[in-house]
């Protein structure tokens, strides 16, 4: 398949044919009637709750209801200019208030309808937006089914001369492969099994390498490297404080990083050519980059989000859908302590909220910027759907709350199948997870004390004429993608201060820092070089230490270096990371035979630290134990956390040279870096556009039979 490069290496995307070219057949005609039908319900049921709005005829609310889409028609090409300068907080004051009006133009101008007070308008609107959701919830179309309804109209047929192939990667955000193949079993994601029963895609499992997180996968998939990413959250030697991957300022510099680890190597980012990122924590070096931590940044163009907040009701169902996720996040955490499951931890606070933003407004803003993307027909879109990973952490790997996000993503995911199958090019879906998730007790429930109070105590066991100090950090991942949504549309100096939390620089003489992530621990000593300690200097220091944490119920076993040489301390054995020499009982048994080697390729990092902590690993359920508040977590080894998910076409085969036979019985892609380089093999040999790497010429790479 051919297509033309523009002069600036990006080929053109056709443009969105006018409505007056439409070609307009008796389907559309059908389709746009019944399309009315469900406005025009919600219409009748609020006009009859609400006093003073009078409807003569149901016939009238039709007529409303055509009035209200016709209105958006026009409106939006008017607007456009304006948001894209204005920005997304005017956007959607724009967007309610031009809903409001044309609610009111309907309710005044049909003949048939009569509004007697403002005060019924806005009734009416809540009324309306209300039974909305709750009639799609009834025939179970509540996920922005309108964004495929809409772009197949705008684009009924696909022209002759289309344009180059592209890619949809859809990320389920900690997905494992087990889970997966639960879920088919159960009708928890018809879409997915749809697909892989129909023969259309293969399912996978990749191998997510330590750690097993968010960031380092991100960084594998879009910019090709996972190095000098030891956790979620770190000492970092070169800046002196604690870096952590879901604050906008730190994702920069870790993509800064990345990127220049990519020059080197002479490979450019996977969306450098023309792509989209949506709600990522790195935006893979794409133009156009929309919710994503690396790259976020106070105001900018509303332009993206017009779609979302001017469509009738749309915005008020995403916010009334988020009020019902609160309350059914309040009803299920209930339902955990009455029917006492376990194990289970208290799902209060701020997790309500960031539950509720996460299932309902940042899924629906997902799905309409991806759509919009599509139908402008980017080469290459990324988008990120932190749903189940969030419910998982607080409800449990399986339970039935995170398997009804994951089923929200699920039809996400078919809403998004639809609008690619009707956009400018010829898109390809890849569904993949950065990593899974094990379950467990946290390990505050098995030792009666959280990690970093078991540190202070170590460090004070030793004479009275010296004194130590512990400093901490954790955090909820999906909090950084929330700050990011407020970045955006919060007015600047707002959006600043949400997101300058930093951890202070300075530091005094021993003084240990003590990081979590999962059921991983990183401790650093600041004042030695590259916050790391010999185990024998830390002994000396610290003699109560290391044999103290080892001898701490859920503290599985305790990485250092001796000698120079990464080491697994156990409570009755230990194992040489580089020779596996093992004496005694191997503390790296339940842990699986890859353990040994990516636990020394993460202590031979510069960011690496003096000691590494990781909890208990069950042999025979892989429950692991949280170092965080979480009842499922990721980030460490054992359990389902490492086993993530590839879902890909099935004309797209693995290829042999990169999967990994290094253990008996096992084929398959390791770490998330082989993951981009087959997505990079795929689209080259598809058509896909790809940009070129440093330093090579031509405006994009070509696959294939296509003209670079």
């Amino acid at each position: 398949m051919s297509g033309a490069a523009g002069g600036d290496g990006r080929d053109e995307p056709r443009p969105a044919r006018p409505w007056w070219r439409t070609r307009l057949t008796a389907r559309d005609v059908r389709d746009g009637l019944w399309s009315l039908v469900p406005t025009a319900f919600a219409l009748g049921v609020s006009a009859a709750l609400v006093p003073g709005v009078h409807v003569a005829s149901p016939l009238w609310l039709l007529a409303a209801a055509a009035v209200l889409g016709v209105g958006d028609f026009l409106v939006r090409p008017v607007l456009g200019p304006l948001v894209a300068v204005a920005g997304p907080l005017v956007t959607v004051l724009l967007g309610v208030a031009v809903q409001l009006l044309l609610l009111h133009t309907a309710l005044t101008v049909v003949p048939g309808l009569e509004l007697t007070s403002i005060g019924a308008l806005w009734q009416v609107y809540l009324w309306t937006g209300l039974v909305g959701v709750a009639s799609r919830w009834v025939v179970g179309a509540g996920d922005s089914r309108w964004v495929a309804r809409e772009l197949l109209r705008r684009h009924p047929h696909r022209s002759a001369d289309e344009l180059p192939p592209g890619l949809l990667v859809v990320q389920v955000d900690g997905l494992s492969l087990p889970l997966l193949r639960f879920c088919l079993q159960a009708g928890t994601t018809p879409t997915l099994a749809r697909w892989l029963r129909t023969g259309s895609h293969r399912a996978a499992g990749w191998r997510a390498q330590l750690p097993s997180t968010t960031p380092a996968a991100q960084a594998g998939f879009l910019h090709g490297t996972t190095e000098e990413v030891p956790a979620f959250r770190w000492w970092d030697p070169h800046l002196r404080r604690v870096l952590v991957a879901n604050r906008p300022a730190d994702a920069a510099i870790l993509e800064e990083r990345a990127r220049a680890a990519g020059r080197a190597a002479g490979r450019a980012g996977l969306l450098a050519a023309d792509g989209a990122s949506v709600g990522n924590v790195f935006s893979g070096d794409a133009p156009h980059a929309h919710l994503v931590v690396s790259t976020s940044r106070a105001g900018g163009s509303g332009r993206p989000y017009l779609r979302y907040v001017l469509r009738p009701f749309v915005l008020l169902r995403s916010v009334l859908l988020t009020v019902g996720e609160v309350v059914k996040e309040l009803y299920q955490g209930w339902q955990q302590r009455v029917r006492r499951v376990e194990p289970r931890i208290p799902r209060r606070g701020w997790y309500v909220l960031l539950r509720a933003l996460t299932n309902a407004v940042l899924r629906d803003l997902n799905i309409a910027l991806v759509a919009e993307h599509l139908a402008q027909g980017r080469p290459v879109v990324f988008v990120d759907f932190l749903d189940y990973d969030e419910v998982a952490h607080h409800a449990g790997v399986a339970r039935a709350e995170s398997l009804d996000a994951l089923a929200g993503v699920d039809r996400a995911l078919g809403t998004l199948a639809e609008v690619a199958a009707a956009a400018p090019r010829d898109y390809r879906v890849v569904v993949l997870s950065d990593h899974g998730q094990a379950q467990g007790a946290t390990f505050e429930q098995v030792s009666g004390r959280r990690v970093q109070d078991v540190v202070a105590d170590l460090l004070h066991a030793r004479p009275e004429t010296a004194s130590s100090t512990v400093s901490t950090a954790t955090g909820a991942e999906v909090r950084g993608r929330v700050d990011v949504l407020v970045r955006d549309f919060a007015p600047s100096g707002t959006a600043q201060r949400a997101g300058a939390r930093q951890e202070p620089s300075s530091r005094g003489a021993d003084e240990v820092v003590v990081v979590t992530a999962g059921c991983t621990a990183l401790l650093s000593v600041p004042d030695a070089p590259g916050g790391r300690m010999d185990l024998a200097a830390l002994g000396a220091r610290w003699p109560a230490l290391v044999p103290g944490l080892l001898a701490t119920p859920g503290v599985g076993f305790v990485v250092g270096r001796r000698a120079g040489v990464p080491v697994a301390l156990g409570p009755r054995g230990e194992h040489d990371l580089l020779s596996g020499a093992v004496r005694g009982s191997d503390p790296l048994a339940a842990v699986g035979p890859r353990a040994a080697g990516e636990l020394a390729r993460v202590m031979g990092f510069a960011t690496a630290p003096a000691l590494l902590v990781h909890s208990t690993v069950d042999a025979v359920t892989g429950e692991v134990h949280a170092f965080e508040e979480q009842v499922a977590s990721h980030g460490g080894l054992g359990g389902w956390q490492n086993d993530a998910v590839l879902v890909h076409p099935a004309d797209w085969p693995l290829d042999e040279d990169l999967l990994d036979r290094g253990v008996p019985g096992e084929e398959q892609l390791v770490g998330a870096a082989a993951v981009h380089e087959q997505l990079v093999r795929w689209m080259r040999r598809a058509g896909v556009p790809v940009a070129p790497a440093p330093g090579e010429r031509g405006s994009v790479v070509a696959g294939e039979g296509e003209r670079a």
